[in-house]
């Protein structure tokens, strides 16, 4: 059963208590998909201002959809192709404050204004996928969320 919480307004603390929190749903979870379906889940409670919040997955040369929260979306995406295609590509994390003004930005949800995807690496450093959220709000994602959430996602390096 989910716990609601009060997510403090304060950054450190808040990615505090979703670290507790994403911890408590996952920690403990041997499978990959079950671990991801909710982790992407509390993510999804805890911005609520995020309109899609999911997984892609590393499979050959293209990223193929892993378990989301949010409207249906493209099933697959190449290498260097929109903003999770670039993060793949350019090995590291993508804050984009107005996906309108990302060249080749793939549209799921006419909604969505800003982006934010974090890569998920394994022990060895190699990237087997992505965080990817999308909000309503432009500028709605920061530094300090890309930090917060690349130390949010360190435990999945178990599924790599």
């Amino acid at each position: 059963m989910y716990i609601d919480v009060e997510y403090p307004a304060d950054k450190a603390e808040f990615y505090r208590v979703l670290s507790r929190q994403l911890d408590l749903y996952t920690g403990g979870e041997t499978d990959r998909t079950a671990a991801l379906a909710n982790f992407s889940a509390v993510l999804a409670r805890a911005f609520p201002h995020a309109n899609w919040v999911g997984f892609y997955l590393i499979s050959g040369e293209e990223l193929v959809l892993g378990p989301f929260q949010g409207r249906p979306a493209v099933s697959r995406i190449a290498r260097g192709a929109g903003v999770c295609g670039t993060a793949w590509l350019e090995d590291r994390a993508q804050v984009v404050e107005d996906v309108g003004c990302f060249a080749g930005h793939i549209a799921c949800d006419c909604n969505t204004h800003s982006e934010i995807v974090v890569p998920l690496r394994g022990g060895d450093g190699r990237m087997w996928g992505v965080l990817d959220m999308d909000s309503v709000l432009p500028g709605h994602f920061t530094d300090d969320d890309r930090r917060g959430l690349e130390n949010c996602v360190e435990p999945l390096a178990r599924f790599a």
